[in-house]
């Protein structure tokens, strides 16, 4: 996809993070090397505690609203052998809480032939607990069923549900909306009147809270004791996956979470599905890291549900052979090639659509200094929010496309494809200052006839239009995000670490800060630093490589640098964002700058 005509140039705003120096100091005297001192400092964490990923520092589960209701309600299914089925999402969190609730509810009791699981199809079934997933599931013949990353909305469904004479307990993360729904237990860290202090648990965080609850029910109950009782910290391989590839921000007691499972997965102990998946994306699993979750293993999760069928993606996590696991792994990796190809295509159709929205004064290269767009926003920018569509683009990659999107325009973006009932499918994603959830809500206010179903999170939401609504509902998305967005805000700026030390050029730096659990909310370090271009040149047809010297410190080493997807040329002189990575070449391991951003 070609770089669009919309102030793409790459260059932002560089603002260096804040450093409490009291604070970087006490977390430096706690034994943390400096460097990690000031990352961590800058981020927000004030006590060596926070860092602390021992098990006994997570959250108690009888501090989530109903997990004890919840954990009662599977004890005494488990004990009168009642038929589960849990309804999963087809996302990789949906498809890792499906594999946690099915792996933990076997350790504590439940026998296979009774534990069942449907996944919905995205383009027949659409999201959540419907009636016709209900319908579906009762083929199981299930006595409760039992939602993973969904439920929180699904009125109808639950209703469905319960009119049918299944029990319903509804496991979840989203954003609840003004009703719940009538299930027998709702276990959701954000519905109202819920005190557990962290409220961003991924769905297969929620799960696995449940678990937890449920195990000390039956230790209660007299089942285990604190000596025979099942290790529940085996599926933490799987909680940290789903985790970081549902882009959930990373407080504290998500970050010990994702640390276990990271430390499990070093030490050789994880679901074949698990090492499979490392195996095909040609990763090393002792050498893993949170990004391996997120760009690797998770895209590929991800993949069947956008493309094929997530069932494959749940047997991959669920199975315990080996080989089986390695096929389907591959299975899903070719499936994600597949996705990457759609993708492509879809991201330069959509440029060609951001091009016809491009004012004809800034195409033809006129003056254009007067003009003004939504927000403030000066002619040849976009407008301050966007909403897609093309009867090309496929529904199951319209997320991707829309995050690519959102990250080069800096704009809140909705990609839209037809579905088979022929409803256009949105997905949308946000940056910060602009609640994705909240403005579909006003919008849902304001043209109550136009949204036939939405919902999400601030960052990440989708809802579904009649065909002919596209138009009102873009309008209406220009109006709030005018509203609620400003020049400052529609600025696009990064936020950096400053210079990287003159000692932290080296292989040993770069592979400590790999190994620290980084993401949303808690972003991996990025240094800043104006340097000297000694050469320049494309590689790979795609991306800017380079050897640059930094001014700071003109003595030291000439760097390697690479810019991923870019082949603009940069100035001679220029300051530049970029992480710290090790790049790998015929045996030989050396420090590589990855640049992300220039100002």
């Amino acid at each position: 996809m070609s770089a669009p005509t919309f102030h793409d140039s790459g260059a932002v705003d560089l603002q260096s993070r804040d450093v409490p120096p009291r604070v970087a100091h006490q977390l430096e005297q706690a034994g943390l090397p400096p460097l990690l001192a000031r990352l961590y400092a800058a981020r927000g964490v004030r006590d060596p505690i926070e860092l602390d990923d021992a098990l006994a520092h997570l959250l108690p589960p009888d501090s989530m609203l109903n997990a004890t209701a919840a954990a009662r309600l599977l004890a005494d299914a488990l004990q009168q052998d009642l038929s589960l089925c849990i309804v999963a999402d087809y996302d990789c969190d949906g498809a890792t809480a499906c594999a946690v609730a099915l792996r933990g509810l076997r350790m504590l009791g439940a026998r296979p032939e009774r534990l069942h699981h449907v996944v919905p199809d995205r383009s027949v079934h659409g999201y959540g607990l419907t009636p016709a997933i209900v319908d579906l599931a009762r083929a199981r013949q299930p006595d409760l069923l039992i939602t993973v990353d969904n439920g929180i909305a699904s009125l109808s469904g639950v209703d469905h549900a319960r009119q049918l004479g299944l029990s319903v307990l509804v496991t979840d993360h989203h954003l609840p909306g003004e009703t719940l729904p009538e299930a027998n237990v709702i276990v959701n860290p954000n519905q109202p009147g819920c005190g557990f202090a962290s409220k961003h648990l991924a769905g297969v965080g929620v799960m696995f809270y449940v678990l937890l609850a449920l195990r000390s029910e039956l230790r209660a109950r007299g089942v285990f004791d604190q000596r025979n009782q099942p290790r529940l910290d085996a599926l933490l391989d799987l909680v940290a996956l789903g985790t970081v590839a549902d882009v959930v921000r990373l407080d504290a007691n998500n970050r010990r979470l994702v640390s276990q499972g990271l430390r499990r997965i070093r030490s050789g102990r994880m679901q074949p599905g698990v090492a499979a998946l490392f195996e095909v994306a040609g990763r090393d699993p002792a050498q893993a890291t949170a990004q391996d979750f997120g760009f690797a293993l998770g895209p590929r999760i991800n993949a069947a549900g956008r493309l094929s069928d997530m069932t494959l993606g749940i047997e991959c996590l669920i199975t315990d052979d080996a080989t089986r696991a390695r096929e389907l792994a591959a299975q899903l990796d070719g499936i994600n090639r597949e996705r990457r190809t759609v993708e492509d295509g879809m991201r330069e159709q959509a440029q060609r659509l951001l091009q016809a929205l491009e004012p004809p004064t800034a195409r033809e290269g006129g003056p254009h200094e007067a003009a003004v767009s939504p927000a403030g926003a000066p002619s040849g920018s976009p407008p301050a929010a966007l909403a897609l569509h093309h009867p090309s683009f496929h529904e199951g990659v319209v997320g991707i496309v829309a995050g690519r999107l959102k990250e080069r325009l800096h704009r809140p973006v909705f990609v839209f494809a037809t579905g088979q009932d022929g409803l256009l499918k949105g997905s949308g994603r946000s940056i910060e200052g602009f609640h994705l959830r909240d403005a579909l809500d006003l919008i849902s206010k304001r043209h109550p006839d136009i949204l036939v179903r939405f919902g999400g999170h601030a960052m990440a939401a989708g809802c579904t239009l009649q065909p002919m609504a596209l138009d009102t509902f873009r309008t209406a998305l220009e109006g709030v995000a005018g509203e609620w967005l400003d020049p400052s805000t529609l600025a696009r700026r990064l936020r950096t670490d400053g210079a990287l030390p003159a000692d932290g050029w080296r292989v040993e730096v770069a592979e400590l800060l790999q190994s620290q659990v980084w993401g949303q909310g808690f972003e991996a370090p990025l240094f800043c630093e104006p340097v000297e271009v000694l050469q320049q040149r494309v590689v790979g047809e795609k991306h800017l490589k380079l050897r640059v010297r930094p001014v700071q410190t003109p003595a030291g080493p000439v760097r390697d640098a690479i810019w991923f997807n870019r082949v603009d040329p940069v100035p001679d002189s220029v300051r530049l964002a970029f992480r710290l990575d090790v790049n790998e070449w015929q045996g030989r391991r050396e420090v590589q700058m990855v640049v992300v951003a220039c100002g």
